[in-house]
């Protein structure tokens, strides 16, 4: 049997022919279709302003300027996140602190951040923005952390980059009822794609226009914001130092012709999540526990491994399954634990429940057409003894 991925794009006719219509259009970028692709995806998560851009580490950068995250300030997210989700801070010449997971639905654990609030509110240094990470698509317990920040005056962004498509207490997940803005990826590898890219969505017009802003050079061609009045119709004024992050029309074409198909894409997930479920019951895994007031985009499958049980190590099972043609994966190394935030003294002893997920996670295959044959095989494959052979 061929590689099986963990995840991989669903391209169809109608992706291609979108992207081919804007081809043969007037504008590959900085045309009509950024805009609809912004506003289709602020419509479906019931937020007001859409800012799209060439990734979402530049979505989750673009935020944190936003929020005036600066030098002197901190800023706290998961440590069981891409490095994305704390570099953003660091772009911004700000510190970066870890709070610890919860060990069921291994998102940003509520309770750790009231005890390390109250710990750094006494310390005179409480974080100026707190990041958290919807892990695999599951939402975290946002109304919680939202109750937090009005309590330590902290803004929140939340990565949302695995869980579009998902939904918390009944609405969809980047509606911004408990957060400043929300951030979704379209690599590849999630729920759907532009090629690359991501967007900022908000609620708040002043943050939403400072985004856009700040994703094209910092540049205006408002009047109303313009140090003095124009020279003339040719004129614009770059007011801030901004960046290149605009997203094209073929990838907001990609991405706008996929949205069509999101919520069968997040159903079929759901299926394919359901049947591992009831595979690994009573097995040597722990499947992802979901929280009821959550419904996952379900972008990963995580299960952790029992491996005393196994009789082996987390990594023999990861390099067999790998021999043997599943593309697993481990989603994700602890942030502290890479060269450049070790450097800066965290210690894995301070994120014990991080440290017990690194130690068992692994990622299974799911993606739409992820057939059952295939399903079974990576069970039959995770499931096989370590040194078992079959004789034919």
């Amino acid at each position: 049997m061929s590689l099986i991925p963990y995840g991989k794009q669903n391209i169809s006719d109608d992706d291609i022919a979108a992207v081919v219509a804007v081809l043969r259009s007037d504008f590959l970028t900085q045309g009509p279709v950024v805009p609809e692709f912004e506003k289709a995806v602020s419509a479906y998560c019931g937020a007001k302003h859409g800012v799209a851009v060439n990734s979402a580490t530049s979505a989750l950068h673009i935020a944190c300027m936003a929020l005036g995250v600066g030098p002197g300030d901190v800023v706290w997210t998961t440590p069981i996140t891409f490095v994305a989700s704390a570099n953003c801070a660091r772009y911004c010449g700000a510190d970066v602190d870890f709070v610890d997971i919860d060990p069921r639905t291994h998102n940003m654990s509520p309770s750790s951040l009231a005890e390390k609030l109250e710990k750094a509110k006494s310390n005179g240094r409480l974080p100026k923005v707190v990041i958290p990470v919807h892990l695999s698509g599951q939402s975290c317990e946002m109304q919680a952390i939202h109750e937090l920040s009005k309590r330590y005056g902290f803004r929140i962004i939340e990565d949302a980059s695995h869980a579009i498509g998902g939904s918390y207490q009944g609405e969809k997940v980047g509606d911004c009822r408990y957060s400043d803005i929300v951030v979704f990826s379209f690599h590849p590898v999630k729920i759907i794609t532009t090629g690359e890219g991501g967007m900022c969505v908000t609620n708040d017009h002043e943050l939403a226009k400072h985004m856009a802003r700040l994703r094209s050079h910092g540049i205006t061609r408002y009047p109303a914001e313009m140090t003095h009045p124009p020279d003339g119709p040719w004129y614009y004024q770059q007011i801030e130092l901004g960046f290149n992050y605009r997203m094209t029309d073929l990838q907001a074409a990609l991405g706008l012709s996929q949205m069509s198909r999101l919520d069968d894409f997040v159903a079929q997930r759901h299926v394919i999540a359901s049947r591992y479920d009831e595979l690994l019951a009573g097995t040597v895994a722990k499947t992802p526990w979901q929280h009821p007031d959550t419904h996952s985009g379900l972008h990963l499958y995580v299960i952790r491994l029992k491996l005393e049980a196994m009789k082996t190590t987390h990594r023999e099972v990861f390099e067999r399954m790998r021999a043997e043609g599943i593309g697993v994966n481990l989603h994700y190394i602890p942030v502290y634990r890479q060269p450049y935030y070790a450097r800066m003294g965290f210690e894995p002893a301070d994120f014990p429940n991080a440290e017990g997920y690194y130690a068992e996670a692994i990622t299974l295959p799911i993606f739409p057409g992820l057939t059952p044959v295939q399903q079974n095989e990576v069970i039959r494959r995770l499931l096989t003894p370590a040194g078992y052979q079959t004789i034919f």
